[in-house]
């Protein structure tokens, strides 16, 4: 049953999503539209609820109950950004908004958008820590609570993965590409100046007068 909720407020989740947007947008109803924006964490508390109930009516813990929690925590940690990244596309494709900034693709702004990506991810462990540790605390002594503490180390490895590749992009940053060389050399054509010419002009008086056709004076003296 549980499973079975997940992939129901899974699906969920795009249909809200897109019934709010088009509410939003193609409707030309922004209220009616956010309201059903807004409804999107109520998915997860119902399945927050839902998941306590089956532990309360005698349910074994189980790898059910800690995917539960992980959806949970991965919902809040980064559903927001979804949301925001498609309103902005829809927003420029629907009404007519500018277009979304891009993020960063290269250099220490690629580092730092991938770390507050990251700071999502160690967000969505806590939660998921968090929960994992009520739903422990609800079942007691009395039950098998270890596997439900397995998947606080489930949530955290994932988020220290997460943090190893974010580091990545500190570490060895990575560079924009260089220009081709046919742009490069179209450049220095264009703002390369003229080169003076290497022979100095002179002036007429001092070029021979062979060169110039000019009788010498000696044979003027004959003539």
């Amino acid at each position: 049953m549980i499973v079975t909720l997940i992939v129901v407020c899974e699906v969920g989740f795009w249909v809200l999503l897109a019934a709010g947007l088009a509410t939003r947008y193609l409707l030309k109803m922004p209220r009616a539209g956010l309201a059903l924006l807004l409804c999107e964490p109520l998915l997860e508390v119902l399945l927050l609820v839902v998941t306590a109930i089956d532990l309360k009516n005698g349910a074994d813990p189980s790898w059910r109950h800690g995917l539960a929690a992980l959806y949970i925590g991965y919902t809040v940690g980064h559903g927001h950004r979804t949301v925001k990244w498609l309103d902005g596309h829809a927003a420029h494709r629907f009404g007519g908004a500018p277009p979304p900034v891009k993020p960063p693709r290269y250099g220490m702004a690629r580092a730092r958008h991938e770390g507050t990506v990251w700071l999502g991810s160690v967000t969505a462990a806590a939660v998921a820590s968090g929960l994992l540790l009520l739903a422990a605390w609800y079942v007691g002594d009395d039950g098998n609570t270890e596997s439900l503490r397995s998947w606080i180390f489930v949530a955290w490895r994932a988020a220290g993965i997460h943090g190893l590749i974010a580091l990545s992009y500190a570490i060895w940053p990575k560079k924009a590409p260089k220009e081709t060389p046919e742009h490069d050399s179209g450049k220095t054509r264009e703002k390369a100046p003229e080169k003076a010419s290497a022979v100095p002009a002179r002036d007429p008086e001092d070029v021979p007068d062979l060169l110039v056709g000019r009788p010498r004076e000696d044979e003027e003296q004959v003539r």
